[in-house]
């Protein structure tokens, strides 16, 4: 089975994550920040993944501390998971539709960890919660997974709707990459990721 388990706890947060790549339910996911438990909750669904996320930090400083560990610790979760990537398709991308909001992602699982940030993404804050804390996710993630990440918002009026469909976006994304197809190689001309 492809799954991991990661625990990490700082002075600031303690996050547990856990993942199994080839069972697509159940899914668990919780944190203080109710709006971001709801961007989690849909990455996770839309991933059509087993994602158990627990999260809790010191949000009454600043969100950004919690926000940021999940990121790190459920990347490392995906890279665990993934093993030595043999048989994956690698690539995954989706432009996704969410009312005004229009996002493409697409990513490679290339062991080279990078967030490719671009487009006109909303800055304005959502039930308190500043939008410079939404790439921090993306770029831990992408970091902490191996995975290159590029993320562009091509259109979004609705900022809640405009990181909503983000998150979707890299779910279905991560779904179609993880795949394991007829091959049981390393998809990469070098061998290895």
């Amino acid at each position: 089975m492809r799954q991991h388990e990661i625990h990490r706890k700082t002075h600031e947060t303690e996050i547990r994550t856990a993942l199994n790549l080839d069972v697509p339910e159940p899914v668990a996911v919780y944190t203080q920040l109710p709006l971001f438990t709801h961007f989690l909750a849909a990455l996770a669904k839309h991933s059509h993944l087993s994602w158990q996320i627990s999260g809790q930090g010191d949000i009454e400083v600043d969100p950004h501390h919690l926000i940021e560990d999940t990121g790190i610790v459920m990347g490392q979760a995906l890279r665990g998971a993934l093993a030595d990537m043999r048989g994956i398709h690698r690539f995954g991308q989706r432009l996704l539709p969410m009312d005004d909001a229009l996002i493409l992602c697409a990513l490679d699982i290339s062991g080279r960890g990078q967030l490719y940030w671009s487009g006109s993404f909303p800055d304005r804050p959502i039930n308190g919660v500043n939008a410079e804390v939404w790439p921090e996710f993306f770029r831990a993630f992408a970091s902490h997974a191996g995975i290159t990440l590029h993320l562009v918002c091509q259109a979004g009026e609705n900022a809640h709707h405009t990181y909503e469909a983000a998150f979707k976006a890299l779910g279905q994304a991560l779904y179609e990459a993880v795949q394991v197809g007829p091959s049981t190689d390393v998809p990469s001309t070098k061998g290895v990721l």
